[in-house]
């Protein structure tokens, strides 16, 4: 009686379900999300016995899995800090293994109707630290500039605050939210709204362009984040502890194969290779 419970149980089970504890976890950057769905959608159309289970929560939160054993691939929009590396390296007495799997450009987005068209990063950077409140002063409308953000857990939010702030806390009129859709969706509503993410997102709203110097205004495509032209280029990581596993190293080489970095400008980022 006991194996025909256990076996109606089984049938009545979908496959996912089933093979959860097989399966392999990739989790972390809201950023990436939607690149490494799509990786693993094609990835497992070729590999059919493959399982792989795909979530975001924001780089941190993927770190902080990788650290606690709770993942096998943590997906990542910045660099791993010193301080993560040491809490790996205490627990598993590894420093993890990085691979630089896409590129990005972070994307300062504006809505439709915003007349405003570039900014410098001077610009941008006032915006952010609240030094600058009003559209005016910046060639726009006598209008306030409502800023959106995202959480501290997101890798984007460092990466900024690193790499435009200079360190610096983002004002404290940022609004902040839980993914960059979320951005993105606040920005098209607000007329006078501005936010950041990767990208791939920059879709039913304006990308501002970045002014380098007098004359000269540079979009996030392919040339300029490649050549690193444009300011705020970044690398896009999958983090392992250790050497990955085979079915890990399976997946990895895939993202980068010629296919898999395919993907990446199908969805809207840039090939590492």
């Amino acid at each position: 009686m006991k194996k025909l419970v256990s076996l109606l149980f089984a049938v009545l089970l979908p496959t996912s379900a089933l093979a959860a504890d097989k399966a392999l976890t990739v989790k972390g950057s809201d950023t990436m999300v939607i690149l490494v769905q799509r990786w693993a959608e094609e990835y497992m159309k070729k590999n059919p016995d493959s399982r792989l289970q795909v979530t975001g929560g924001g780089t941190g939160t993927g770190l902080a899995a990788l650290i606690n054993g709770t993942t096998e691939i943590a997906a990542a929009s910045r660099p791993m800090k010193d301080a993560e590396k040491q809490k790996l390296r205490a627990r598993f007495n590894t420093l993890g293994q990085e691979f630089a799997v896409a590129k990005d450009g972070v994307t300062f987005y504006v809505n439709a109707k915003n007349p405003v068209a570039s900014l410098t990063v001077e610009q941008l950077r006032s915006i952010y630290l609240g030094d600058v409140g009003n559209w005016k002063e910046l060639g726009g409308p006598d209008q306030p500039i409502v800023l959106y953000s995202r959480e501290n857990s997101s890798g984007t939010y460092v990466f900024v605050k690193d790499e435009l702030l200079k360190g610096q806390d983002y004002a404290p009129t940022a609004q902040t939210l839980p993914g960059t859709a979320a951005v993105v969706n606040a920005v098209a509503k607000e007329l006078w709204g501005v936010g950041y993410g990767g990208a791939a997102y920059a879709a039913g709203i304006k990308p501002l362009k970045m002014k380098l110097g007098e004359g000269t205004e540079v979009s996030a495509d392919l040339e300029n984040v490649k050549s690193g032209k444009y300011p705020l280029s970044r690398n896009l990581f999958f983090y392992t502890r250790g050497r990955p596993s085979p079915e890990a190293k399976a997946f990895i080489d895939f993202c980068l194969s010629p296919e898999g970095q395919q993907v990446v400008s199908k969805v809207g980022y840039f090939p590492v290779k």
